[in-house]
């Protein structure tokens, strides 16, 4: 159902008058203004709910003797701040929903009427940095002018079909916490994290910056990734055994529940063999960050090379 909210577009029209057909936009305190005419309340309402409004508000202001027709169509969908808190990894305020003549084609433009994708609890849950995997999706609430109403959300993941209501300006959401790590989470879905973005240092094998390794100082990656993948996408894991044996490689993250910081420190041989068991393979996290460190002998032979060890052995040789 449309849920109108301050900064939305109405078209209205009032049978054979020109005076009050005509555009409006909802203002800040969610009523209507029209002309010679008391305002009228708006947010939180459909257009069939402001269509009775503004009869009455005409015929109580003695405008009209009889109640005239009144149609009211809503013609864009403004942008609306909403509060997202709970089991989410950005809990905030968001701004979800709007749109511009960039993102909407010239027969959509003059066409009267509108819809959107952008201005729903999914929406707004995304916009939040997603849900975390301890979140309870079947007690998702949405709070409005002192009413609750609880949603359930668990079809998102699974790729099934669930409730996604419009939301609008003034709107709270709370995801609670089920307190405990839910696998079936860590799948990318409309109210996961967009992507993981996991911080990175050093290279396969070291090198002054990122920059001349090709590995850049942060990388996107997709929800639900494991250690493991993100191991070899730091181009850890392959070279020669001899200086590549004995790898290790280090993530840190923070317990999303709890806010504690988290250190794993893993050789590559150790992920390899373990990858089943989450201990050795765990899922990575926004915000994590990881490091590769060499083997020894690769920093032996660094070490040795960078103060000219090298070559002055081979000076000596000849």
């Amino acid at each position: 159902m449309e849920v109108l909210s301050p900064g939305d577009l109405l078209q209205i029209f009032v049978e054979q008058d020109d005076v009050f057909t005509g555009d409006y936009v909802i203002g800040v305190d969610g009523r209507v203004r029209m002309p010679f005419a008391r305002p009228v309340a708006a947010a939180g309402r459909s257009p069939a709910e402001v269509e009775a409004a503004i009869a009455a508000a005409l015929v109580a202001e003695q405008i009209y003797d009889d109640t005239p027709s009144v149609s009211v169509l809503l013609g864009d969908y403004a942008e609306a701040a909403v509060f997202v808190s709970g089991a989410v990894f950005e809990p905030r305020q968001v701004v979800v929903g709007g749109s511009n003549a960039q993102t909407r084609d010239p027969l959509r433009q003059s066409a009267r009427g509108a819809a959107t994708s952008f201005r729903t609890l999914s929406a707004a849950l995304r916009s939040a940095g997603g849900v975390r995997p301890d979140a309870d999706l079947a007690r998702v609430t949405l709070i409005r002018g002192g009413t609750r109403r609880v949603f359930d959300l668990s079809g998102a993941p699974r790729g099934r079909p669930f409730a996604d209501p419009i939301v609008i300006a003034g709107d709270r959401v709370e995801v609670p916490s089920r307190g405990c790590f839910q696998d079936w989470l860590m799948v990318p879905s409309s109210i996961s994290p967009p992507g993981v973005t996991v911080f990175l240092s050093n290279t396969a094998e070291t090198v002054l910056a990122n920059a001349p390794g090709a590995i850049p100082d942060a990388r996107e990656m997709r929800y639900g990734t494991r250690f493991l993948q993100a191991v070899f996408g730091l181009n850890c894991v392959g070279g020669s055994k001899l200086t590549n044996a004995n790898r290790r490689a280090v993530l840190f993250s923070r317990n999303p529940m709890t806010g504690e910081s988290i250190v794993i420190d893993r050789s590559i041989e150790e992920i390899l063999r373990r990858a089943d068991r989450d201990a050795f393979n765990p899922y990575i996290l926004p915000e994590d960050a990881m490091a590769c460190y060499d083997s020894k002998t690769v920093s032996v032979k660094n070490l040795a090379a960078a103060f000219g060890i090298v070559a002055a052995g081979v000076m000596a040789t000849d």
